[in-house]
């Protein structure tokens, strides 16, 4: 594939051939996908790209596969919302929501990952796709296993959200539940990985995969106008989601698709799993795990794998990085349904609770454009919020139980009588 020259480590920076491989075997560093750019700016223009298809794959020339047919077709182009209401409750002039947790066919940014990642998996000949999860990825892996007909393996933390288990137990891969956190989990795979010789994801084939998160920002960009933000607000778990969006700006840039990459990167992670903020915070490149403890189970990595890489990200771009309390992602995930409808996950609520907090330290200046990345729906989270929810108004069938209960609850605000009323009974 011309477009792509091979793999190589992201440390020593030796190469290697573009095949399921993702340590070095010199420094044991992670590798990465090393593209042809020369080649590249002379084919990739904003042209080409708006006469793709109304997907992620409109990128396809910057994605490392060679499928004519990719896995997902219909993966990517989420909304990227104007969110005024939202605005006005930060305080902040000119916020946008790139909200990852509709149009995806399993609700999360996964999908982008995964599409990615499978149709790699058969490129390299692979029968049996697996991976460790907190969630979304096992939901967005047995969906595109399904679809390319391989078998799939999927890993989870046995106390994940039934919402989750629900939504990958539906297509019927072999799902594992290990009585332990996903560092455990993940520890477990990379020996799975090696004695069965599948196509790990987000192991063997990481490589590739953490490739297709580069279309959320690209899409970003593209949405407003072909213009980067001021700051994008990105939800941590092993950090490789803000390091890509990062990346891809930066390809942008360099094949001349944007005048500049002035985009501050900013980090988000639950108060109870926060390795990669408290490196930032201490402006120290060194990652310590953390055992986690936070209703936030997709964020919770306490071993981030891509921690050193998000820190330098947010290094290179001047960002900052801010985390959030149980009780604060709630609060976020309230708000951000209160003013703009949409249902977030609790990764969107850390998201919105560390955007709300880097508002008020002056990190973000108030007049300065932002985007919140909203990564998975709350649907897959209700269990956080059941609790804290007001009751529905239990009447019986008739008008008078209404008025009685309308009648003892005067701030619910029913004695306010519409225009249209008003104007018929006038």
């Amino acid at each position: 594939m011309a477009k792509i020259k091979g793999l190589k480590c992201r440390e020593c920076g030796r190469p290697y051939p573009a095949e399921p491989l993702h340590v070095c075997e010199f420094c044991f560093g992670p590798l990465e996908v090393e593209y042809d750019y020369a080649s590249l700016q002379k084919t990739v223009t904003r042209k080409r790209i708006e006469a793709g298809p109304p997907s992620m794959w409109r990128y396809r020339d910057l994605l490392p596969v060679a499928e004519e047919r990719p896995v997902g077709s219909h993966c990517g182009m989420t909304p990227l919302i104007r969110a005024r209401n939202l605005g006005d409750a930060l305080g902040a002039k000119e916020v946008y929501v790139k909200n990852d947790a509709v149009c995806h066919p399993t609700l999360s940014f996964k999908d982008r990952v995964v599409a990615v990642a499978v149709t790699k998996a058969m490129e390299f000949g692979f029968t049996v796709v697996a991976c460790a999860s907190t969630g979304n990825l096992a939901n967005s892996v047995a969906a595109h296993a399904a679809e390319a007909r391989l078998k799939s393996f999927v890993f989870i933390p046995a106390d994940l959200e039934q919402g989750k288990i629900v939504g990958t137990l539906i297509y019927d891969p072999v799902l594992v539940a290990v009585d332990g956190n996903y560092d455990e989990v993940n520890r477990l795979c990379s020996e799975v990985a090696d004695k069965y010789g599948w196509a790990f994801v987000n192991i063997n084939i990481r490589p590739y995969y953490a490739e297709g998160s580069k279309s959320f920002g690209y899409e970003i960009v593209e949405q407003l106008g072909w213009r980067t933000p001021r700051h994008i607000v990105v939800p941590a778990a092993g950090g490789s989601l803000v390091t890509k969006i990062w990346k891809g700006l930066k390809e942008f840039h360099g094949l001349g698709l944007i005048p500049d990459c002035a985009t501050r990167m900013h980090v988000a992670q639950a108060a109870g799993s926060s390795p990669i903020v408290t490196a930032i915070r201490n402006r120290s490149e060194t990652i310590r795990p953390v055992r986690p403890n936070t209703i936030c189970k997709s964020l919770a990595i306490g071993n981030p794998a891509d921690g050193y890489y998000a820190y330098k990200a947010v290094e290179e771009s001047q960002g900052y990085a801010a985390d959030a309390s149980d009780e604060e992602i709630i609060d976020g995930m309230a708000l951000l349904a209160a003013t703009e409808g949409i249902f977030t996950e609790t990764a969107g609520g850390v998201t919105v609770a560390a955007a709300k907090r880097l508002l008020e330290t002056g990190v973000i200046p108030r007049d300065e454009s932002i985007v919140l990345s909203i990564t998975g729906n709350g649907l897959k989270t209700q269990e956080v919020v059941g609790g804290v929810l007001k009751p529905p108004l239990s009447i019986k069938p008739t008008l008078k139980s209404f008025d009685a209960v309308i009648a003892e609850r005067p701030g619910l605000g029913a004695d306010v009588v519409s225009r249209a009323s008003s104007t018929r009974r006038g």
